[in-house]
């Protein structure tokens, strides 16, 4: 079914509010929409979207893991987590933490430091382990961690 310009404009605008409002996947769009719109409407919608670089899954990796970096300790398994229940592909997140390995590296040995300050005090060294292990900390992280190592 086609529709008009003045459908594909009102569509386009709803979605554009959904997505100013906070960076959203093409995934989020999609469940939002996917009831309300027509497929091609959206489809068309979509492309728009990302031609004009309102809606790009790489930007919302990069500001994802940049917000997550500075609020959470998070192991890079979670951060992975996280970004997969917004939909996105595993090939992009792969190629992303690939591409910034080092640095996420660090990111998350000063994570698992930072829970070892916080836990040392009232837990053991085993549970701390245990605990970091759980959150998916690797064990070269966890070790150099509790060593308080770099």
């Amino acid at each position: 079914m086609e529709y008009t310009v003045e459908e594909f404009d009102r569509a386009k605008t709803k979605v554009m509010n959904y997505i100013m409002y906070k960076k959203r996947t093409e995934y989020e769009v999609r469940n939002k929409f996917c009831k309300t719109l027509e497929e091609n409407l959206l489809n068309d919608i979509i492309e728009y979207v990302k031609d004009a670089g309102y809606l790009s899954d790489i930007e919302y990796i990069k500001r994802a893991v940049a917000e997550y970096e500075t609020l959470n300790n998070l192991s890079r398994k979670e951060i992975k987590y996280k970004l997969y229940a917004k939909g996105i592909g595993n090939s992009d997140i792969e190629d992303y933490f690939s591409e910034n390995r080092d640095e996420l590296y660090e990111y998350e040995l000063k994570s698992a430091k930072s829970i070892v300050i916080k836990k040392q005090n009232t837990i053991n060294e085993d549970e701390i382990t245990n605990y970091l292990r759980k959150k998916g900390y690797i064990e070269d992280i966890i070790k150099l961690a509790i060593r308080g190592e770099n």
